[in-house]
């Protein structure tokens, strides 16, 4: 009898102990998370996977592909879809937001609690967008497009941890 109590109050006591250290090591897994996406950040070579997109007029649309945001210095590459309303389109329905172009009017600021803002405009030969990227401690994103001949979106994903 005393030694069935004796076992299971060393089986609680271990159990207590394994718990505050997985806490601990979540607690620094998070830390680590979050010097990764502020080193990412602070180098300027970003890539966003997206998983989301929310149209200004619509529903919210989950995305299946793999659509993405890159950020290089000045450079941006967008591999985006569209979805929303054209005031003026071109002929044939345009490409949505795909392109490759360089950057104007780019400004990055670090906001409270860690996270970043960065800002941009990119001309391309359908539209003029205005894109305002937020990146969080925790690795995920909101990206907001204003478009110049279209109706605003925004997108929702992560930032890709392992570029290389």
């Amino acid at each position: 009898m005393r030694l069935t109590r004796l076992v299971g109050f060393l089986g609680i006591v271990l159990f207590c102990a394994g718990q505050s250290l997985f806490a601990q090591s979540k607690q620094e897994r998070k830390e680590q998370k979050e010097k990764v996406v502020r080193e990412i950040v602070d180098s300027g070579r970003i890539k966003i996977d997206v998983d989301r997109a929310v149209p200004m007029a619509g529903r919210s649309v989950n995305l299946t592909s793999p659509y993405s945001l890159e950020i290089h210095g000045d450079s941006i590459l967008s591999y985006l879809p569209y979805f929303g309303r054209a005031y003026s389109a071109p002929y044939g329905g345009g490409e949505g937001l795909t392109f490759k172009e360089v950057a104007t009017e780019k400004e990055q600021t670090s906001e409270k609690k860690g996270s970043s803002e960065i800002k941009f405009r990119v001309k391309t030969k359908e539209d003029v967008y205005m894109f305002r990227v937020e990146v969080y401690p925790n690795g995920s994103v909101t990206i907001n497009v204003t478009p110049v001949n279209k109706q605003a979106i925004t997108f929702y994903g992560d930032v890709a941890l392992d570029l290389k």
